[in-house]
């Protein structure tokens, strides 16, 4: 296994006479990446508008929602690597005025291909936030890492339920044009701020051509145990999530239920327990070791599965395990990504794969779960979430 990234050097050169500074960039980091992540499904929320202003349907828009994402996946592979290759506060810098060009353009798009071509750009630029974790973690004193790197967790999903949330309620306000011109703006001020601040690695780049984390990830996986570990584990967790989350709105917009779309899109708020579990995960990482914690994890989003099968039938249910299964997913994310950070001597790429491979195992379990709710209902939904449950865990429990 590759010797741990971050060393005592690096804890000791954290300036300890400076806490309240140490935390007001903490939080300044956490507001960055709420705002920053938000914006990769701004658009999923505000689909009935467009539509409309499009003189189309919103099963005709869905795509767009779906090429945020791809734009994503492009940025991780692409983008955040550079973290180990380039200096971060201008790499940072740099995005953020991409992200709010692109955010610009979409808010005049005249029509889909270019809201899709500019939604595309905006959230390939738009990650930020995995330029950031790893240099949480590398300033974090060594017996408070996973908590710092925790902070920046709960800000992500705190993005992630407001855009879902308050982007459609302010789209219903004010239109869907201004949702984008008000993301613009927060992006370029919290974006240009942080990069204002962030320490300049200039001189303490990795050599070697500019691109070249992208094709050093699949090695960096192989020869980390405890990376590959992390990076399956963590797919099967999101895939599960994944599976459930985004097949949830089917069901209650669909018999037995019969509830509204915007009924519905307020069982969001559950994300933001997310919020509050994951300064617990970090504190209980740094204390009991990552292992335990995604162990504990995995126990409970097993537990929340029947509960999701229960609750095709009682409402009730569902709320606990939504509850459970989002607390799972943030506890799982916190301890894996933690170990993916300080594994390697190059914890951007690592952050790369890792991120990569969780995607990778949330957008297959989605697909997967969309075809089974056609043909087998929600049970066929919660058959798929156990599945990558179980699939995350077996391959991992015999070490390699």
């Amino acid at each position: 296994m590759s010797s741990p990234a971050i060393t005592t050097a690096t804890v000791v050169r954290t300036p300890s006479r400076e806490p309240a500074r140490a935390r007001l960039f903490l939080v300044l980091i956490a507001l960055c990446t709420a705002v920053t992540a938000a914006n990769i499904y701004l658009a999923a929320p505000l689909l009935p508008l467009i539509a409309h202003d499009f003189g189309s349907t919103p099963s005709a828009v869905a795509w767009i929602a779906s090429v945020a994402q791809f734009g994503y996946a492009a940025g991780l592979l692409f983008f955040a690597p550079l973290g180990d290759r380039v200096d971060r506060r201008r790499l940072v810098a740099a995005l953020t005025l991409a992200t709010t060009v692109a955010l610009a353009a979409s808010a005049a798009a005249t029509g889909t291909t270019a809201l899709a071509a500019a939604v595309f750009v905006a959230s390939a630029a738009t990650v930020v936030p995995q330029l950031l974790v790893p240099l949480v973690a590398e300033r974090a004193p060594a017996d408070r890492r996973a908590r710092h790197v925790a902070a920046v967790i709960a800000g992500l999903f705190t993005g992630i339920v407001a855009a879902r949330v308050l982007g459609g309620l302010a789209g219903g306000a004010f239109g869907w044009r201004w949702v984008f011109v008000g993301a613009a703006v927060l992006t370029a001020v919290l974006g240009l701020l942080t990069a204002s601040v962030l320490p300049s690695s200039a001189g303490a780049v990795a050599k070697g051509r500019l691109f070249s984390g992208l094709a050093s990830m699949p090695g960096l996986v192989r020869r980390s145990p405890e990376l590959w570990r992390a990076c399956v584990r963590q797919a099967g967790m999101y895939g599960a999530w994944s599976a459930l989350w985004t097949s949830l709105a089917l069901l209650l917009t669909g018999e037995p239920y019969g509830l509204s779309t915007a009924t519905a899109g307020l069982f969001g708020l559950f994300g933001l327990s997310a919020s509050v579990v994951a300064p617990l995960a970090g504190g209980l990482v740094d204390r009991f070791g990552a292992a335990k914690v995604v162990r504990s994890a995995y126990v409970l989003a097993a537990a929340s599965v029947p509960l999701f099968w229960l609750g095709g039938h009682v409402l009730p249910t569902l709320f606990v395990a939504a509850i459970a299964i989002h607390a799972a997913l943030v506890a799982a994310h916190v301890a894996n990504q933690t170990l993916a950070l300080t594994t390697t001597s190059t914890p951007a790429t690592a952050n790369s794969a890792y991120v990569v491979s969780g995607f990778a195992g949330g957008a297959t379990a989605s697909a997967l779960a969309a075809l089974a709710f056609t043909h087998f209902g929600w049970t066929g939904v919660v058959a798929v979430a156990g599945a990558w449950l179980g699939v995350g865990w077996g391959a991992t429990v015999v070490r390699r």
